[in-house]
């Protein structure tokens, strides 16, 4: 029993599913089925591909709203817009990507409400709010959703003859270094913190240069891009990002370019393993790119591309990585005049001439693949 004053879970949840699910539960599957003209065995199909708990037959868990998406969803899959073969696959992305966003918002609302007591103690109160949040949320999503449906069209209009769902794309993780590590040391606010500051860093770094997330994987951030220069600059830029922040661990990256599967909201693929493995044997602070990534940035002056030792790794039994990373400054002005003229005076061609000592961070490279990474310093937090 609560409390006077206090709020009845029972009576808020009540409250809330009617707000939530358009009315009252007072339907079995079975009528649902019936009532929305839909098969029985369909209607439990498509019940449980949204992700939904199975229920039985007699219970009464379904409300008018119910019937009308039934009925709705049947008519989009027999109105020839998507396959028969991959209805349950679509229906399955669907509810798993909304089920996210659900979680979220949910947990959102609850915040809202836990740290205003004058709307938690009243359960009219929130049920106004809810009432209130609702409609403002369904029109941002829905926004959201229309300007990604024109941004995705105005790609297929671009390139019409690309496969939409197999092209060359550059796919790349990065993920924070000693992450397991970071969450035995420290609390779940602060790691929330350190997430969400990743999250943030990603999102605005992908989006600047033109890539799209696929997935934000706990430490881990998985992008793709169009063109060589796109991926190199987001993981560049990332790593960049994160040696700035005093909040943020040590980053390292994979990238590899090549034809890849794109379905449902995922990416598959050769392609997208080999990113993964280069990833995993990257030390922190560096990116390594596969052979044909390295092939296309060698001819862009902004990039030193320099050719790593072998390994070996699970599924490729002699992966050849290069090392990434900003070109240094080159030479101007007179000097730079002088070295010209003693390498014409010298019959050295532009290009011929031996590479400069090797910097200690590049022989440090050259044997990074046989050893372990090293720990990096805990940075000083805020």
């Amino acid at each position: 029993m609560p409390e006077p004053g206090e709020i009845s879970p029972d009576a808020l949840q009540q409250r809330l599913e009617r707000i939530l699910l358009g009315g009252r539960r007072k339907y079995t599957r079975l009528e649902v089925a019936e009532k929305a003209g839909v098969p029985e065995e369909r209607s439990r199909r498509l019940w449980r591909a949204l992700g939904f708990a199975t229920v039985d037959d007699d219970e009464v868990v379904f409300t008018d709203a119910d019937i009308e998406a039934i009925r709705t969803a049947d008519q989009l899959m027999n109105s020839g817009l998507i396959d028969p073969s991959i209805e349950l696959a679509v229906t399955r992305a669907l509810g798993q990507h909304l089920s996210r966003l659900a979680e979220w918002q949910v947990h959102m609302l609850w915040t809202m409400i836990t740290e205003n007591k004058e709307i938690g103690t009243s359960e009219r109160q929130i049920g106004r709010l809810v009432e209130r949040l609702l409609p403002e949320l369904e029109k941002v999503q829905e926004f959201v959703w229309r300007r990604h449906l024109a941004a995705y069209a105005g790609r297929a209009l671009a390139m019409p003859e690309e496969d939409l769902e197999a092209r060359t794309e550059v796919v790349g993780f990065v993920d924070m270094v000693g992450y397991t590590r970071l969450t035995r040391q420290v609390g779940e606010e602060e790691l929330t913190d350190i997430l969400d500051r990743f999250e943030s860093v990603a999102t605005e770094v992908v989006a600047d240069h033109h890539g799209r997330i696929v997935k934000m994987i706990g430490d881990e951030v998985l992008f793709v891009a169009d063109s060589a220069v796109d991926g190199a600059e987001i993981a560049l830029a990332l790593s960049e990002r994160a040696d700035a922040d005093e909040t943020l661990p040590s980053v390292r990256a994979g990238l590899a370019s090549g034809r890849i599967l794109s379905r449902f909201g995922d990416v598959y693929g050769s392609v997208v393993n080999l990113a993964a493995r280069l990833t995993s044997t990257a030390r922190p602070g560096t990116i390594l790119v596969d052979k044909e990534l390295a092939a296309e940035l060698s001819g862009f002056p902004q990039y030193e591309v320099r050719s790593r030792r072998p390994v070996s790794v699970r599924g490729y039994s002699r992966l050849r990585p290069s090392s990434l990373r900003r070109a240094r400054d080159r030479p101007s002005g007179m000097f730079a005049s002088s070295q010209q003229l003693a390498a014409e005076m010298l019959g050295l061609t532009p290009g011929s001439a031996p590479d400069p000592a090797p910097a200690p961070e590049e022989v440090e490279d050259a044997t990074a693949d046989s050893l372990p990474p090293r720990p990096r310093p805990k940075r000083r937090r805020r």
